[in-house]
């Protein structure tokens, strides 16, 4: 097997499906959430999957990141085939390779923001470059709330300190899953904002999945999805042309 903690080139797909499909339930109850999905998510760069509602973009997404298995095909992510692994191996990949950004900020009110941005590298018994998490803490402008609880942050300091745990185990690639969701515009924007400075600064590979045209609009690429099948994709996205395509996929 090989190391996923090895990057891969800069351009080259850091996590990719290949013909993959997956199917709920079984018999006349069965439900298709992907069909035969082909796609590739490049390293260095910003992706976001969209689609109208049940097209299968959280699907793809929980089985790009190893949370659920494939019925049929391969996921890749760098040089390791996720259905070769046991539980424990696809627990350890997600620990060491994936970050996660979820619309729930998921922190832990009795733990400070620090302690919250720490937390994936305390259970892995581990310690964070100390140059590496002063640059990610510098670049999401948490340094004077360090020592404050969730509950004393506002929602756009909460997804801020999602976003700094997402990357300070510095991983292969992270998810982002609707992170602008509980947000008003002006924190949106700031996380996106933040997001777009990883990508260009920091060179890390984040796939998003959203409905928003507007936080599309910040990604490098745009993948469409409708009946769980790749049917578009959008490179320099701007929020008009987006929704464009989202009313031509009706949703």
């Amino acid at each position: 097997m090989s190391s996923v903690a090895e990057m891969e080139p800069h351009g080259a797909a850091v996590a990719r499906a290949v013909g993959v499909s997956k199917v709920y339930g079984s018999g006349e109850t069965a439900v298709v959430a992907l069909d035969d999905v082909t796609v590739g998510f490049p390293g260095g760069r910003f992706s976001a999957v969209m689609g109208p509602s049940g097209s299968g973009k959280s699907t793809l997404m929980h089985c790009l990141a190893g949370l659920d298995r494939v019925t049929s095909g391969e996921i890749w992510i760098g040089g390791t085939e996720l259905g070769q692994l046991s539980e424990r191996q696809l627990t350890l990949l997600r620990r060491t390779s994936v970050g996660f950004v979820f619309q729930a900020f998921n922190l832990l009110p009795t733990l400070t923001a620090a302690e919250n941005i720490t937390l994936p590298l305390a259970i892995a018994g581990t310690r964070p470059d100390s140059a590496w998490y002063d640059r990610v803490i510098d670049a999401v402008g948490l340094r004077t709330r360090l020592s404050h609880r969730p509950a004393e942050l506002s929602g756009g300091e909460q997804q801020r300190v999602a976003g700094a745990r997402a990357l300070v185990s510095r991983p292969l690639f992270f998810f982002a899953v609707e992170p602008t969701g509980n947000l008003d515009s002006r924190s949106g924007a700031e996380i996106l904002g933040f997001m777009r400075r990883s990508v260009d600064e920091f060179g890390q590979t984040i796939v998003m999945v959203t409905h928003d045209p507007n936080a599309a609009a910040y990604a490098d690429r745009v993948v469409f999805l409708a009946d769980g099948r790749v049917v578009d994709e959008m490179l320099e996205p701007t929020a008009d042309k987006v929704l464009d395509s989202m009313k031509r996929l009706g949703d």
